[in-house]
């Protein structure tokens, strides 16, 4: 038998046995280092949000007070030219009135009888108290427009100083993205691939316990034996735990996930 007929199985063999190595077969001490450099990546973006503070929030309450001033204001003004159309109403209705009267006068000369000189002075009458009626509506009408037009004239300047107020918050907050834009886009994108390296079950729990941490800290160094998240003691045993990198270790107190040095070196040396 050749020599190579009796090598070939012992290769094949040797071929099976080769690992293919993919994202589930990586240590765990590779899956902390993409867990903390994910998380480095998220702290800068989040250093970003800080610098903005509470600006978008401000801006939004700007805008929403202006928008209700602005629905307010229509609503007065609409309000002002009704009883303004109100008034002209009863102006024309006075003017009619002046014209019946005119008219009935110039019936009672032509009569013959006083019956219908009676018939008509009541008229007359009747429309000289039309008259009175609506000239003492009108009076109230102008005084409610009276009024009303103050509040308008206040409700549009506290509108007109809203609306700086806003213009001056939007430029601020435009000058403070157009700034860390760029820096944004990248680390966004730094984060997007930093995450396609980390399997689905571990990113989520790694953004669940993101999103219930103010600080927005879900991986943390153990900083002299203590959690760098809530700075609680950390056993000795446990802390060997965390340095074995046999598994993945959540901290008792605050549920962050713990890093050692080790991880801390790989990241920040990559960086």
């Amino acid at each position: 038998m050749a020599k190579s007929d009796v090598k070939a199985p012992a290769k094949e063999k040797e071929a099976k046995k080769a690992p293919v190595l993919g994202k589930a077969e990586i240590t765990i001490a590779e899956k902390l280092v993409e867990l903390f450099r994910l998380q480095t990546i998220d702290s800068q973006v989040d250093r970003i949000k800080v610098q903005r503070g509470e600006l978008p929030l401000e801006v939004q309450d700007l805008e929403d007070e202006v928008a209700g001033l602005e629905t307010r204001l229509k609503k007065l003004q609409d309000d002002l030219s009704e009883i303004e159309n109100q008034v002209s109403e009863k102006q024309n209705q006075i003017k009619d009135s002046k014209a019946q009267i005119k008219k009935y006068e110039g019936q009672q000369a032509k009569v013959r009888n006083n019956r219908e000189y009676d018939s008509l002075s009541k008229e007359i009458e009747f429309q000289n108290l039309e008259i009175q009626l609506a000239e003492k509506r009108i009076k109230e009408f102008k005084a409610q427009v009276d009024s009303k037009k103050t509040v308008v004239e206040e409700s549009q300047t506290k509108l007109n100083e809203r609306k700086k107020d806003l213009d001056l918050k939007r430029k601020e907050l435009d000058d403070i993205i157009s700034e860390t834009e760029k820096e944004e886009k990248e680390l966004a994108k730094k984060s997007s691939a930093a995450s396609k390296n980390i399997e689905e079950r571990l990113l989520s729990a790694y953004n669940r316990i993101r999103s219930n941490t103010r600080n927005g800290l879900g991986v943390v160094p153990v900083e002299r034996g203590s959690c760098g998240g809530c700075f609680n003691a950390i056993p000795p045993q446990r802390q060997l735990d965390i340095g074995s990198h046999k598994k993945i270790i959540v901290c008792e107190h605050c549920g962050r996930i713990l890093v050692d040095d080790y991880v801390v070196g790989r990241v920040n040396g990559q960086n």
